[in-house]
């Protein structure tokens, strides 16, 4: 099944996913696409602990990543007014400015957790496949 839908000016791009996929019920989705801008941007850098935040219009160029209502795992990518592209984690706080159009595929067929890893510090991806026929859950 896919989704889709459209966030305005003032949402937070993460807390909205999130609220539309509890919302939903979503047990496992993929966010295929996102494109629109923001006024603030606010990511989590490839060293695990620095944020980049920023006050200014950026377009929204990519946006990728797992989704549950047991937990989501997005990134981003933006282009600043020259073009210039940057992006990671995506955390609270990065604010719509118009417009953004969000598509998610929900994977019916699988159930997504997470669970801590000692190994990497991070609650990480737990796939569950769902037999169909006696609907119980098999980690993969």
């Amino acid at each position: 099944m896919n989704h889709v839908f459209r966030l305005v000016n003032g949402d937070d791009l993460k807390v909205k996913i999130n609220e539309y996929v509890k919302s939903h019920n979503i047990e496992a989705g993929i966010v295929k696409c996102g494109v629109g801008c923001v006024y603030e941007a606010k990511f989590r850098l490839a060293d695990g602990e620095s944020i980049f935040y920023n006050k200014d219009n950026y377009e929204i160029v990519s946006l990728m990543g797992t989704v549950s209502k047991n937990g989501s795992h997005i990134h981003i990518s933006l282009s600043d007014r020259e073009g210039k592209t940057i992006g990671g984690h995506l955390v609270d706080g990065c604010l719509i400015n118009t417009t953004c159009e969000v598509c998610i595929e929900e994977l019916p067929n699988y159930k997504f957790n997470r669970e801590y890893d000692e190994s990497t510090g991070y609650k990480e991806l737990v796939i569950e496949e769902v037999d169909n026929k006696t609907h119980l859950l098999k980690k993969i």
